[in-house]
């Protein structure tokens, strides 16, 4: 017979972990609202820069393993496991310096967590900085900072000077033999420099414009020299990691998706902020948690952008269940993305909605690939004319199918975003765009002859434009 004690372990082992309302004792980033000084002074109150010699003495091979037995994940979007990416940076010098590159472009609409880490907790970035560096045997770093942050890069620069000053970093960065700079510069706020080769050519004073690869930036990146590009939010979560354990933080969220997460929260919500909770949160409960709810309630939902404006939207009676974590957002074909969570209630034109974010990415191409560069003009044309209903139900195949030759045939992601988006809203809003074009010819019936039902009967360009000729 087992105890009672005994049953009621197991009785709990195999009950249903829920994930959500982490404690304030376990907040990274806790200075998230300038509740205290975010420079030097206020950070080392904070538990910055602690016993960070003793953290370097451990290695660079600890370092690697302790990141990957965090199961930290990049936080910039892609998700890719950031232990092993810094594993990518040579061992052993040929003689090149080694880099760091810290994308604080942040430049995806809808995105605003990595600003309030400049803004308020920049020892975090720049002690992280020491730390992922010394792990890949880098001697320098740099961040990339998005040309509008005038505000964010004053206190970055601020924050650099306090932390030479201090003997933090510079020769024997806080006396630990190692010599480490770190340097901050301006972008010219395109937002194809997110991407991660097009913000090495913008850093060496080039068009941001990205690189065919191989080779990749582990190899041949900055000034022609192994390079790792990350996020700002992935490498200042770092410290923390080190010295509480990759076990504690590990020990949030579901399998293959640990730690805590900055979500940002915009759009029809009665209170948008950025807040750090637990990975695998219910996307309902973070909303109703920390946001105050939809406006209007619940039931005036129409969809929600999980993920930053790249990723696609989910309709409300997904987001009542699915989690926010990297697979099960994929499980639903959408994505954590930024975890920049963009609400839409029912007060707004989602095709509309849909089609100014096809319009950013149109405008924000770097015209580098074909289907890129002519298939955004494409995307956006198709979708003006289906937001005033002049057009044909053929046109929603053949946008899809337009999303589908974008997707994967570009060289860098921009074409894989602006086509996501797109993919989300005839998934999941067909009905709407049927029912735009439905009321289009049902006002103008003298308009419309011999309508074409399946984008199947359409094979050529040539054949497209005999079907636009037929409405006039």
């Amino acid at each position: 017979m087992l105890g009672r004690f005994t049953r009621g372990l197991l009785k709990r082992s195999f009950a249903e972990r829920t994930y959500g309302g982490l404690k304030d004792q376990d907040r990274i980033f806790t200075n998230v609202y300038k509740d205290s000084d975010p420079m030097l002074k206020g950070a080392l109150k904070r538990g910055d820069w602690h016993q960070t010699k003793d953290i370097l003495s451990m290695g660079p091979d600890w370092l690697i393993q302790e990141i990957k037995d965090s199961g930290l994940r990049g936080r910039g979007g892609a998700g890719f496991p950031s232990g092993l990416k810094y594993s990518f940076m040579p061992k052993k010098s040929d003689g090149r310096t080694s880099y760091l590159v810290v994308n604080a472009d942040e430049s995806e609409p809808g995105t605003c967590k990595d600003r309030e880490i400049l803004r308020h907790d920049p020892h975090k970035l720049l002690e992280g900085m020491l730390i992922v560096g010394t792990s890949m045997r880098a001697r320098a770093g740099y961040i990339y900072m998005r040309g509008e942050f005038w505000h964010e890069a004053n206190i970055i620069q601020a924050a650099i000077d306090e932390a030479y000053a201090g003997g933090f970093l510079g020769k024997n960065a806080c006396g630990s033999g190692i010599d480490y700079d770190i340097y901050l510069h301006r972008g010219a706020g395109a937002y194809i420099c997110g991407e991660e080769s097009a913000l090495l050519e913008s850093l060496e004073g080039k068009q941001g414009k990205p690189r065919m690869k191989p080779p990749f930036p582990a190899n041949m990146g900055l000034y022609g020299c192994p390079t790792t590009v990350t996020n700002v939010e992935t490498v200042s979560v770092v410290p923390t990691i080190m010295r509480r354990g990759a076990s504690w933080f590990s020990s949030f969220g579901r399998k293959g998706n640990a730690g805590t997460k900055l979500f940002c929260i915009s759009g029809h919500v009665n209170n948008p902020c950025t807040v750090e909770e637990e990975m695998s949160i219910p996307l309902k409960e973070l909303i109703d948690r920390h946001c105050g709810g939809v406006k209007g309630g619940w039931d005036n939902l129409l969809g929600i952008i999980p993920g930053g404006s790249s990723v696609p939207i989910l309709p409300k009676k997904i987001c009542e269940t699915v989690l926010m974590d990297y697979d099960a957002l994929r499980e639903v074909q959408s994505g954590l993305g930024t975890a920049a969570v963009i609400v839409i209630d029912k007060s707004v034109d989602i095709i509309d909605c849909i089609l100014r974010l096809s319009k950013f990415y149109k405008h924000e191409s770097c015209g580098q690939c074909t289907p890129c560069r002519e298939g955004t003009t494409w995307l956006v044309d198709i979708l003006t004319r289906i937001k005033y209903g002049n057009a044909d139900f053929a046109e929603i195949d053949m946008l899809e199918e337009l999303t589908r030759q974008i997707e994967g045939h570009t060289i860098c992601a921009l074409g894989d975003a602006a086509a996501w988006p797109v993919q989300g809203l005839i998934k999941n809003f067909r009905a709407e765009m049927e029912d735009r074009i439905n009321k289009y010819w049902a006002e103008h019936p003298a308009a419309r002859k011999n309508p074409v039902e399946s984008v199947r009967n359409i094979e050529t360009l040539e054949g497209y434009q005999r079907v636009l000729a037929q409405k006039h």
